[in-house]
């Protein structure tokens, strides 16, 4: 069994690696007491799942539930796109990854948990001061990494949201600083905006032209 013998087992995942735009963000997430049988936690075990498997207005129910229930502690961090630019998006993941699970450690201790083991999704170690497995898709099989996933999906998704207000034109609100067509049509036109990612091919390429 996973984290067998330690206070509390963290989740870790992150969101935001292939966007053109924005920060990368990362979340851990982790259960206290899996055993508490209540309505709430129940429908949380039963639906949280990889974000990207969950629509959009059920991952902002979920990421209600989860951040509003006393039984689950949670953290998130971000990295900017400059940061990204300096020290490559895998990094800049790992930084995040290694920022959030500093936050919620804080708050374990503040719950009498010193002794933390960590999931992280993929198949590389992050630069933490505790134990750690890494798991390859692991936000679609274990139950703390798809709760993390939500999180820091939800968050990015706001913050860009959030961009999209103040650097109208890209459709952050939709693509999420995805390349889609409607954004690489719009950086080509209006050119780049203060939070693209210079060290992406597709910006660099537009940097050129414009």
């Amino acid at each position: 069994m996973f984290g067998k013998g330690f206070d509390l087992v963290a989740g870790i995942d992150e969101v935001g690696r292939g966007p053109l735009a924005g920060p990368v963000v990362a979340a851990a997430v982790a259960a206290v007491d899996l055993a508490i049988m209540e309505e709430t936690m129940d429908y949380i075990l039963n639906n949280v799942n990889d974000s990207k498997k969950v629509a959009a207005k059920k991952r902002a129910e979920l990421y209600r539930l989860i951040t509003k229930n006393n039984n689950f502690l949670w953290a998130t961090a971000s990295v900017s796109n400059t940061t990204i630019d300096k020290i490559n998006i895998l990094r800049a993941s790992k930084l995040a990854m290694k920022m959030a699970v500093a936050k919620l450690a804080v708050k374990a201790r503040v719950r009498g948990c010193e002794n933390l083991f960590c999931l992280v999704d993929g198949n590389f170690a992050i630069n933490i001061g505790y134990r750690q497995k890494s798991i390859i898709g692991g936000d679609g099989k274990v139950f703390s990494i798809a709760a993390a996933s939500i999180i820091a999906k939800v968050k990015r998704d706001r913050t860009m949201r959030k961009f999209d207000k103040k650097y109208p034109g890209y459709g952050f609100a939709e693509n999420k600083g995805y390349p889609t067509k409607v954004h690489i049509a719009a950086i080509e036109s209006l050119g780049l905006s203060p939070i693209h990612r210079l060290s992406y091919r597709p910006c660099g390429k537009i940097i050129k032209k414009i």
